[in-house]
């Protein structure tokens, strides 16, 4: 990676709505503009979308768990590549949609020599719930996150040092979301997910839903989500992204050969979606922070609100922090 002593994290939440970010790939474009001036950490979010994925070789493609625990201080990133990779399936999925990802991942395997471990299918139902909060966050409920970890631990024990994993969801109402508005109501549960395998193996993990019906929708549909409306399976940017993300490391007081909290130079966050771990632990940190107003989420936590207005520093836009950008790197 060039400039590899310094990083920028651009972070997108899931499930907040974001208008840039909260559907499907559609933060690509920006990632990829900053990741030409500097090494870019993004959460899957930003890049995933479906058959396809956003991300480049000058990024680093962390799941959210770990970004909060990178900038907290605990974990650090050893740069990986040609992950050897493992998937685990929901044992709920019916065995036409499974085959289907089998397929996919074998195809994958073929075209793009990716190292493959295997898959295991869970011993018993996940049992996945999701819904939108009353202030119209994407949540929901794991049943059985336990047979997600064995099933995990069973492919790193076969050798995998990365998880793809695709859960059974129901059918989600009809909303807005094909139109390029709303919330996805699916990836709020999605996070659970990952957070919970990255925390306890400490390992990449990044999550796919899969539903029972598999057509292709021929209704013209918003650009911002129209990479999920051509496909059956949403398992190959999972794929493509962790095929050569970074390895996870538990810190102490070693910041030594891995990157760590110290080597970011800035973070960028949504306007009104500051209030998470990872903005808090950057300023204590002295990392600047850049809230950046063209991308708007459905929440309301702003600089103002947190009484933070001295601490980060409101853009108009990314093209902005990329000029800031260019005079600092």
């Amino acid at each position: 990676m060039k400039n590899a002593d310094k990083f920028s994290l651009m972070i997108v939440p899931t499930g907040v709505g974001a208008n840039i970010g909260g559907y499907a790939g559609d933060a690509s474009p920006v990632a990829q503009k900053i990741a030409k001036h500097i090494p870019l950490i993004v959460n899957p979010n930003i890049v995933n979308a479906a058959v396809f994925s956003g991300i480049t070789s000058n990024m680093l493609y962390v799941e959210g768990y770990a970004i909060e625990q990178f900038v907290k201080g605990t974990i650090g990133l050893v740069p990986s590549y040609n992950n050897r990779i493992g998937i685990i399936f929901d044992s709920a999925i019916p065995e036409n949609v499974l085959n289907i990802h089998i397929n996919t991942l074998n195809a994958i395997k073929t075209v793009f020599n990716t190292d493959i471990a295997g898959f295991e299918i869970t011993e018993s139902p996940v049992g996945v719930e999701f819904f939108n909060t009353k202030n119209g966050i994407s949540s929901g409920s794991v049943k059985n996150p336990v047979t997600l970890k064995l099933a995990g631990q069973k492919l790193i024990q076969k050798g995998a040092n990365a998880l793809a994993v695709v859960c059974f969801f129901e059918e989600p109402p009809e909303d807005d979301y094909e139109n390029g508005e709303g919330v996805d109501i699916v990836g709020g549960v999605e996070a659970v997910i990952s957070h919970y395998l990255t925390k306890e193996l400490l390992c990449p993990c990044v999550h796919a839903p899969a539903f029972a019906d598999f057509s292709i929708n021929t209704d013209i549909v918003s650009p911002k989500v129209s990479s999920e409306f051509i496909t059956p399976t949403f398992l190959p940017c999972l794929l493509f992204g962790l095929k050569n993300a970074p390895m996870l490391k538990k810190l102490a007081n070693d910041f030594n050969n891995c990157i760590s909290y110290k080597n970011l130079h800035s973070v960028t966050v949504p306007y009104d979606c500051l209030g998470s771990s990872v903005v808090l632990d950057a300023i204590e940190h002295n990392i600047p922070v850049y809230a950046i107003k063209e991308n708007s989420t459905v929440l309301n936590i702003n600089s103002y609100s947190l009484g933070l207005q001295n601490d980060i520093i409101v853009l108009d836009t990314y093209d902005d922090y990329i000029n800031i950008l260019k005079t600092e790197i």
